[in-house]
């Protein structure tokens, strides 16, 4: 067949196509339990680093031997063993109108639309009971939905970290999420006073001098809709239609 032929063109790029097709989708299909691994261990460490307690340099896996993993029921605020927690996913359950609830406008200041009826928590345990509980959060920033974790201490009242691991917030603005610095400031600082949620994400500096600065966070400078977007999403979630009758059940069980 003559080099310069159209029919032999087409058919050397079509070989080609095919080989490269089969080449990619070998290479995807080898390498997706790699990724699947991946991207759970990049999980535990965001969870680990939420709570404080991650280690640079000691396996992740080995760090997450002290952390249990369990479902919570948000319609009644109790532990579940109804899912296997294990294989249950929060984030395909939240689509599924068999395993979430629509929320309207006004319940939903976290922009999330629906709510799972199933939330997967982590628990770091020791001699007296929880010491550390860390709490899936998830809502929507300037440009994207955050997805993170906050960490509550063993009194149940006091922030021990949070992290966002999946967001496309503006870098350097509503970016700064993900600013170390930043994210210690919430350590310390009342989620609850009293069983009453207080924690707030202000515009602009806390006035350190001023009572209120124990529950108050900064907000992000540039970024008022990110910083907004922050302050509803972790109150809603600390707040009746998300972990807070969890969280009283615990305070309950503790006392």
């Amino acid at each position: 067949m003559d080099n310069d032929s159209i029919k032999k063109t087409f058919i050397v790029a079509l070989c080609l196509c095919l080989v490269c097709a089969v080449v990619v989708s070998a290479s995807a299909v080898m390498l997706r339990p790699a990724q699947a691994f991946n991207k759970a261990l990049d999980l535990k460490a965001n969870i680990l680093q939420s709570a404080g307690l991650y280690e640079s340099g000691v396996s992740i896996e080995k760090q997450f031997e002290r952390i249990s993993v369990r479902l919570v029921d948000l319609r009644t605020g109790e532990f579940s063993y109804d899912l296997d927690v294990d294989t249950y996913d929060q984030r395909k359950a939240a689509k599924d109108p068999s395993m979430s609830a629509a929320l309207s406008s006004d319940s939903d200041p976290a922009k999330i639309r629906r709510r799972p009826h199933y939330a997967t928590v982590y628990l770091v345990e020791g001699n007296n009971g929880i010491e550390k509980l860390v709490l899936p959060i998830k809502g929507y920033g300037l440009w994207s939905t955050l997805y993170g974790f906050l960490a509550l201490e063993g009194d149940f009242e006091t922030v021990a970290g949070i992290g966002f691991y999946e967001h496309a917030e503006t870098p350097g603005l509503g970016g700064e999420v993900d600013n170390v610095a930043w994210k210690a400031s919430w350590i310390g600082k009342r989620a609850f006073i009293e069983n009453e949620r207080v924690i707030t994400v202000i515009k602009g500096k806390v006035d350190r001098q001023r009572p209120e600065a124990e529950y108050q966070i900064d907000g992000l400078a540039g970024a008022t809709l990110t910083t907004r977007g922050i302050d509803n999403l972790v109150k809603y979630w600390l707040g009746e239609s998300g972990f807070a009758p969890f969280i009283q059940n615990l305070r309950i069980q503790k006392a």
